[in-house]
């Protein structure tokens, strides 16, 4: 049953459930990113392999997103993530158990991710209805920051458990870790009871244009969803050549793992601070932090000192940690139930759908020109999409997401037609903490 509107989430069953297994998953999920740059530069000594790596996870998850949507939409959410939990847990195992053995493969590690890319296209979809689901009303902020700052706590100590595992057992196990990261969350979820209630039965065609519908309806929504895609663009770019950068020029892995690591710090901070600093227009202010993500691209440009580039690293992931929880409640609260799978899946699609650009391009641009080039290229694009939202007017219109009424009856501030909170009135907030997601 939905939490009541002075109930504390974690008092409420479900959500405690739903809680525990995304952070134990996430504490999994977050020990990969670095060991994986690491063994696969290690094995191949080249970024081109881990670009191949890493495509073969964002190519399929692009691709069947807005599948999955209409199936979150349509089955119960629940169910939808207990079953693309275990299809993970056996994809990671399977990475795993290749990077022990003596002669890694990329081709098993490579469809091995493709597998995990396709779970997680239906499993990404489901988590916002989840949390709607088993939290309704003024918490459902501060059920936002919970799972937030405990997600991203988790991810604070990936990097460094990452690296423990690499340097000591061996990059494999920190896959093993996250197979069984995923089995526990499974087992949680089978204990977890959400009401469901589909909305009207269509075609597949029709629920797909349905929910498009809904996403070009709010010029908030897909206008800062242009701006999140070229971030992950960036990132992705960030990400297949920083490992090699931090590696020959910057002092060796250690560099890229205190990399990592400041990011973790700095999505945790940034969703700390979405507690604390309470602007009038935060979707104006969270779109305009992430285009603090140019400093760490032009740091490595430029082959700025290990200890320069790492800052702005955490800086600029400060940033997405301030937009997630934000970003999250506000989608919760303007789009019916029965759409949110759909629009989710809306939202990951157009916001990843430059990750494979980037994966692509930024070796072969590396190797016809250099490091320095496509980065301060990339830099200025990020820079200029997610500051340039500050031109909508629905991103500047979009006020403080409502917690409670004025008078304290339970009845929400009405939002405007353009799907933000009028522009004059304040809803008082609790000083609550508040994730993406991570969107990279």
């Amino acid at each position: 049953m939905p939490v009541t509107q002075n109930q504390h989430p974690l008092r409420l069953r479900g959500f405690r459930l739903l809680f525990l297994g995304r952070t134990i998953s996430t504490l999994g999920d977050a020990v990969v990113p670095a060991a994986l740059a690491i063994a696969v530069t290690r094995a191949t000594g080249s970024a081109g392999a881990l670009a191949l790596v890493l495509g073969c996870a964002m190519v399929p998850r692009l691709l069947l997103l807005p599948l999955g949507g209409v199936v979150g939409d349509r089955v119960n959410p629940r169910l939808v993530a207990l079953v693309t939990d275990l299809v993970r847990a056996a994809a990671q195992v399977a990475v795993g158990l290749e990077l022990l053995a003596d002669d890694p493969r990329l081709g098993p590690i490579a469809a091995a991710s493709a597998v995990g890319g396709i779970a997680s296209a239906f499993a990404m979809p489901t988590a916002t209805p989840l949390v709607a689901a088993t939290v309704t009303g003024p918490q459902r902020m501060r059920a936002n920051a919970l799972l937030a700052s405990a997600v991203n706590a988790a991810r604070l100590g990936g990097p460094a458990l990452a690296g423990l595992l690499v340097w000591t057992a061996g990059a494999g196990w920190a896959f093993l870790l996250d197979g069984a990261s995923f089995l526990v969350s499974a087992a949680l979820l089978t204990r977890l009871r959400v009401r469901h209630t589909p909305g009207e039965r269509r075609s597949l065609r029709t629920d797909l244009l349905h929910g498009w519908g809904e996403v070009r309806s709010r010029d908030w929504y897909w206008t800062s969803l242009v701006g999140h895609g070229v971030w992950n663009g960036a990132a992705a770019v960030l990400l297949t050549l920083g490992p090699l950068i931090a590696s020959r020029r910057l002092g060796g892995d250690g560099v890229w793992i205190a990399m990592t690591q400041a990011a973790a710090c700095g999505v945790l901070a940034g969703s700390l601070l979405a507690g604390r600093y309470r602007p009038r227009r935060p979707l104006l202010v969270a779109n305009l932090g992430l285009a603090l993500y140019a400093l760490p691209l032009a740091a490595l440009a430029v082959t700025a000192p290990a200890p320069v580039t790492v800052a702005a690293y955490a800086l600029a992931m400060t940033g997405l940690g301030f937009l997630s929880p934000v970003w999250q409640t506000v989608v919760q609260q303007e789009f019916p139930p029965q759409v949110l799978a759909r629009v989710t899946s809306y939202d990951w699609l157009l916001s990843l759908a430059a990750a494979p650009l980037g994966y692509t391009l930024a070796p072969l641009a590396a190797d016809a020109w250099g490091s320095t080039g496509p980065l301060l290229v990339t830099a200025a694009l990020v820079a200029l999409a997610c500051a340039g939202t500050a031109a909508v007017p629905g991103v500047r219109r979009i006020g403080r997401p409502v917690e409670a009424d004025p008078d304290g009856t339970g009845a929400a501030v009405a939002a405007d037609t353009t799907g933000g909170y009028p522009a004059d009135e304040e809803a008082p907030v609790e000083d609550v903490r508040r994730n993406p997601t991570i969107r990279a």
